[in-house]
């Protein structure tokens, strides 16, 4: 499942905090070893205040009750850099947690540092001091503390870039509680920014947007109209500029979404032309598969990928999550991936069949025969397919009421003819014409 990984290549797009969820699924689907991951752990820790956690890895690694004395010293530091934190930041936090002095602000900035200042003595240090505090409890992982300080300070901060940063801490923060409606809020509201600044350099608006998609993929994958907005994000103009520039890995992402939204096939064309202009520096089973059907009509191609995909979506931390519903574990997204790529394949065989072997389809898509036939029979009655099932055969038979693609290309093809010739007698008159024409 390795192979399918793409950790290394979206983790430098994510915040250090972000990663370890997906340090925790490589490591609950054994993909790598115990060794290894602790490691990586680790490393990413060293950089956070989590110390007492990275102390826990160490002991798990060695196999030991004994940690580093620099664990021990950076321990220590981060105690005595959060009380000095807090103490310069309490006047502030002390205001917003009496309600009754809260109610004394209002939607204007500038009035509300004059009025801090002027009735409680709160500059803009103690505001500063708020955002260090925030920020120093989230490298904590105190996610809900940093959360509504970072709110907070937004409402008061005027530094526009400072403002920005603190979003980005807050959408986090809300990530990794999972609260995914107010995230989804966050997400929007961060993009608006993002999409109206005008940024200094270009290059650095195109990395704001990368961050973006890779962070909402979080929310869109849990969301339950993610579907719709990685789409609707995804294929604006800007972020596919984006991803083709430096994210071609996220066009996994946009194709399973675009698969399994059966409302939104409408862009598969699209997607496939993108897909295709990607195919030298990026693809995997799933665009593959949607290449092999669409553009290739290649079916023993496209049943191998939709083999690999299953393993893909089983691998992967965002696609491969899990449900427990009555005590049984299921992977939905891969339960309707492999479902409406079914059902790909099937439509396109047809348009190009009109007598199908069920025996055969079968195999195609990945089924036994008694499961083909219920599929297939369910899909005709529901879907109102123009086709019947000869049972004593073993075959579905399509309607004539729509040409299959070799008619579609002969009628198509018809009247070629036909204006061949007609061209070819208006020239010959009108040569005929302008020869008559010099000899007079």
């Amino acid at each position: 499942m390795a192979q399918f990984d793409l950790t290394a290549k979206v983790a430098p797009f994510l915040d250090r905090h972000l990663v370890f969820p997906l340090l925790e699924f490589l490591q609950d689907k054994q993909i790598y070893s115990d060794d290894q991951i602790l490691k990586a752990k680790i490393e990413l820790l060293g950089k956070t205040n989590m110390v007492d956690y990275a102390m826990d890895i160490h002991k798990s690694l060695y196999h030991t009750e004994e940690v580093p004395q620099d664990m021990v010293d950076r321990r220590v530091e981060v105690v005595g850099r959060l009380k000095m934190l807090e103490e310069s930041a309490s006047p502030l936090i002390s205001f917003l947690q009496n309600p009754a002095l809260v109610q004394e602000l209002r939607s204007d900035k500038h009035y509300n540092l004059q009025m801090l200042q002027e009735r409680h003595q709160i500059g803009s240090e103690q505001i500063e001091a708020l955002y260090h505090y925030a920020k120093f409890q989230f490298e904590c992982g105190n996610y809900s503390g940093a959360s509504d300080y970072l709110y907070q300070y937004r409402t008061l901060c005027t530094n526009s870039d400072r403002s920005i940063s603190a979003l980005w801490g807050k959408l986090a923060c809300e990530v990794l509680m999972q609260n995914w409606d107010v995230a989804t809020e966050e997400l929007n509201r961060l993009k608006e920014i993002i999409d109206s600044k005008n940024f200094a350099s270009p290059l650095n608006q195109l990395q704001q947007r990368t961050w973006l998609m890779h962070w909402s993929l979080f929310i869109f994958f849990n969301h339950d109209s993610g579907r719709n907005g990685i789409i609707d994000l995804f294929f604006s103009e800007r972020y596919l500029n984006a991803i083709q520039t430096s994210a071609h890995h996220l066009l996994r992402y946009l194709a399973a979404a675009a698969i399994v939204n059966k409302r939104r096939r409408n862009m598969l064309k699209e997607l496939i032309k993108v897909i295709q202009q990607e195919r030298y520096t990026y693809s995997d089973p799933i665009t593959e598969f949607l290449e092999c059907l669409y553009v290739n009509y290649d079916f023993e191609g496209a049943q191998k990928k939709l083999r690999e995909c299953e393993e893909l979506i089983v691998s992967d931390f965002f696609l491969g999550k899990q449900t427990s519903e009555n005590g049984f574990v299921t992977i939905p997204l891969r339960d309707e991936f492999m479902e409406n790529a079914r059902l790909f394949i099937f439509e396109t065989y047809c348009r190009i069949h009109q007598c199908i072997d069920i025996g055969m389809l079968s195999q195609k898509l990945n089924m036994n025969y008694d499961d083909a036939e219920r599929w297939i029979v369910n899909l005709i009655r529901n879907a109102r397919l123009d086709a019947k099932i000869d049972s004593k055969m073993g075959t579905v038979v399509m309607g004539t009421q729509h040409p299959n693609i070799y008619e579609q290309i002969i009628e198509k093809t018809k009247v070629l003819g036909q204006r061949s010739y007609a061209l070819t007698t208006n020239v010959v008159m009108t040569s005929a014409a302008v020869t008559a024409s010099a000899a007079r």
